[in-house]
């Protein structure tokens, strides 16, 4: 049984022993009470997965042929998104899939870490805002070596909202494993302002959209960089689309 919450995920990074914001360290106190934090939201989740009700997953062919033809891949979706885009992620691991989440160095962290692993996730302790080339470094190096498939929301938790940064398209090039975007939509939902995050209400319907895999050249030119990420954009836009139609279809 790990001890240290680095280790809770299955996956050990070097970022977290070298860089973190915060000075506090984790004491058996505080590992007491974040287990007790981490438990009591692993429940509240779960909870609300169960009071919705995926109804149709359009594309979900879109992954089942991505890993089979790659080890690992890297999913996208927007920040606003995480909620449903996750849960399918997650019940993706019949397929084979190790679900990463890039999580921070800080001990606040540690209850991400911990939640991460009730779900069977793995984490990558980093700050895409403050170690962004360690993390992107971190990224491949779960790619690769680790046969993991990060979830990368590429607007981020910061934003600009639903503009795609360029990570996951480096991130792609480098490891030459493909993107995989991911949207959803919800019969019912609160869009809260500050951050357009969707919650769906209870007992929503929903569905989720799967695109096609998109391999990123590994010469790829910087001039096309700012073309696959308008492209990247309008796949992510369409896939809501698609989601929303589909639920009003039915």
């Amino acid at each position: 049984m790990p001890t240290d919450p680095e280790d809770a995920g299955g996956l050990r990074n070097t970022l977290y022993k070298k860089e973190t914001r915060s000075k506090r360290r984790m004491t058996p106190a505080r590992r007491f009470v974040w287990k007790i934090v981490a438990a009591i939201g692993v429940f509240l989740i779960k909870t609300f997965w169960r009071s919705c009700r995926v109804v149709r997953i359009v594309g979900d062919e879109n992954m089942a042929a991505a890993l089979a033809a790659s080890p690992s891949v890297i999913p996208v979706y927007w920040h606003q998104h995480q909620i449903f885009c996750s849960k399918y992620l997650f019940d993706q691991k019949a397929r084979g899939l190790k679900l990463g989440f890039l999580i921070s160095p800080s001990v606040d962290g540690d209850i991400g870490v911990m939640v991460v692993a009730k779900f069977g996730g793995h984490s990558i302790r980093g700050s895409t805002t403050h170690t962004g080339a360690r993390a992107l470094r971190d990224y491949y190096d779960a790619l690769v070596k680790q046969g993991l498939s990060p979830s990368i929301t590429p607007d981020g938790p910061k934003g600009p909202r639903f503009v795609f940064k360029p990570g996951a398209i480096l991130l792609s090039q480098m490891s030459q494993r493909p993107i995989v975007p991911i949207s959803w939509c919800a019969s019912r939902a609160t869009l809260f302002q500050w951050d357009k995050f969707v919650l769906p209400w209870p007992f929503s319907r929903i569905v989720i959209a799967v695109g096609e895999p998109r391999q990123v050249p590994r010469t790829l030119q910087p001039a096309a960089l700012e073309a696959w990420q308008k492209d990247m954009t309008a796949e992510l836009k369409r896939l809501f689309a698609v989601a929303r139609d589909t639920l009003e279809a039915k």
